[in-house]
């Protein structure tokens, strides 16, 4: 059964979640605190798109969650933002380690607890400039906290681009133990 689930934890937006049913509906991860939490300081997040081929690609890359949607910033060129313009759907993922378990006789016992989410949506790039810059800043204040950098060239804004994914579907799963 498909069914949508509204967020309201941050007064200005409201995130959907659909979902369909989860193969192992124990390892939900129903907290919308940590949902957005990992999604706020995960480093490293995967991006995939359908190349002209027909093929998924995906490529990590640094990102930031803000007001309900993912940002990445990236070349105005290359083959992620190809698929992009020629409307590729995309899927982002962000998983957090959590420990491995040794197997114990038995190879089967062997386990590794994490937590993942997994997003479905549309992406397309930001024009405005104004807009651009806003979401630079965001990124720089995500990686780099103590803010010892200067103002971003203006021939640098020009080369680069800012991909901003609309969530469509969002899946967050953990298995702790």
């Amino acid at each position: 059964m498909l069914y949508a689930l509204c967020w309201t934890m941050h007064p200005t937006w409201c995130m959907a979640i659909w979902r369909k049913g989860m193969r192992h509906p124990e390892r939900e991860l129903k907290d919308k605190e940590t949902v957005v939490a990992l999604l706020e300081k995960a480093s490293v997040g995967r991006i995939a798109t359908v190349n002209q081929k027909g093929v998924p690609v995906i490529k990590p890359v640094n990102f930031l969650y803000w007001n309900g949607k993912v940002y990445i910033h990236s070349s105005t060129r290359g083959e992620k933002i190809k698929d992009i313009r020629r409307g590729s759907p995309v899927c982002f993922e962000v998983d957090e380690p959590i420990a491995f378990v040794t197997a114990r006789g038995n190879a089967c016992s062997g386990n590794y607890y994490f937590r993942s989410i997994l997003i479905k949506g549309s992406a397309t790039l930001v024009r405005r400039v104004s807009r651009k810059l806003e979401i630079f800043e965001r990124l720089m204040e995500k990686y780099q906290p103590e803010k010892d950098y200067g103002k971003l060239p203006e021939e640098i804004l020009k080369k680069t681009a800012i991909i901003e994914i609309s969530i469509q579907e969002i899946t967050a799963k953990e298995r702790l133990g």
